[in-house]
């Protein structure tokens, strides 16, 4: 089996991260965001991935080639010249996609991190019979987003709404496909939408199926959405394999902390939190709800909540960092430092306080 990952572009909700690395490359708990993904497709018998992507792809290439190895699975690039939407990409990889075989492929949005029921999703296809399947997620707030509109028990689409004003359901595309390479031949090499044009016409010849997503969905392409994206994945690693989440007396609610980090006495880390490799944690540290990446160090009596620390910065002691604070790669705060939501670029220090929101070049 194969599948494509649609990567994309520049990544911008996510700077200053990603102008250190592709979007894709970003740790979330500690590995990066893509390896998540083809772990799951590799567990469940996909032998070769096809990156979608415009932007940089010999850095993804690179970093991907030693987990080729390791995870015994072909990963290759399809590059795009121009942006091509959500399915022109399809068209530009066909011949990567089809194989003698027939089988259906897997697509899949780079931003989204769930459970990745892949193997349901293969038994729910072949039972329906139809032309291609997509995930849905039921969600809060449908007017956010597109609403799928199936039939409740066979699961088949009837239509989709975008934004809907008025109540039609609650179920909304996220972002897993399984489609039958027939799919191809409904789709040009142009700019187009896979939601917008494809998945539609599909749907009216009654050919779309839905399977429900059980267990968590978020789209973790923007700071805040990628914390609450934390919180659900430690959840999730609670319920399946508890092992992996840190213990002891310096832990509350879940943390992963990586075999290579160390940390202080008297500290207090949680609840969901993630320290990556390397990372040197001193006495008397507070984190909540933060990310703390390869080889940061933050010293003695510092409070961090609600932020992403970029990898090799530095926070001094008895600095405070909180609201969706986000330090790019190599930035260091320095001693008694405030920061309530600063976004700072890489390769910068910090001497004074930010005392509101804003960008620090």
């Amino acid at each position: 089996m194969k599948a494509l990952i649609l990567v994309g572009g520049f990544g911008t909700r996510l700077r200053p991260l990603t102008l250190s690395v592709p979007k894709p490359l970003v740790d979330f708990a500690n590995k990066p965001m893509i390896l998540h993904q083809i772990e799951a497709l590799k567990a469940i018998g996909v032998n070769e991935v096809v990156l979608a992507i415009n932007y940089q792809p010999e850095v993804m290439l690179n970093f991907l080639k030693e987990f080729e190895t390791k995870l015994g699975i072909k990963i290759t690039c399809s590059q795009e010249t121009e942006p091509l939407g959500t399915a022109g990409p399809l068209a530009l990889a066909r011949d990567k996609l089809i194989s003698d075989s027939g089988e259906p492929f897997f697509v899949l949005n780079s931003d989204v991190i769930s459970e990745y029921p892949l193997k349901e999703m293969i038994q729910f296809h072949k039972t329906h019979g139809g032309e291609a399947t997509i995930m849905v997620t039921k969600v809060d707030e449908p007017s956010k987003y597109g609403v799928v509109v199936m039939e409740e028990t066979t699961g088949q689409v009837e239509r989709f709404v975008e934004k809907p004003k008025l109540f039609v359901g609650n179920k909304i595309n996220a972002g897993i496909y399984l489609l039958n390479p027939s799919v191809l031949d409904r789709i040009e090499l142009r700019p187009t939408s896979i939601e917008k044009e494809v998945f539609p016409k599909i749907a009216a010849e009654k050919k779309l199926y839905a399977m429900v997503l059980p267990g968590f969905w978020m789209d973790i392409g923007q700071p805040k959405d990628y914390i609450s994206g934390l919180t659900l994945y430690l959840d999730s690693l609670r319920k399946k394999s508890p092992s992996k989440l840190a213990s002891g007396p310096h832990f509350v609610g879940n943390v992963i902390v990586h075999e290579t980090a160390t940390i202080g006495e008297g500290c207090l880390v949680g609840p969901d939190v993630a320290i990556g490799p390397g990372c040197v944690v001193e006495s008397g540290v507070r984190l909540s709800r933060c990310t703390v990446m390869r080889g940061v160090r933050i010293k003695k009596h510092t409070c961090i909540s609600n932020s992403i620390i970029g990898w090799h910065s530095t926070v001094g002691q008895w600095a405070r960092v909180e609201n969706m604070t986000i330090l790019g790669e190599d930035v260091h705060v320095c001693d008694e430092v405030y920061s309530n939501g600063g976004v700072v670029l890489p390769h910068k220090e910090i001497k004074s306080n930010i005392l509101k929101p804003e960008i620090v070049m």
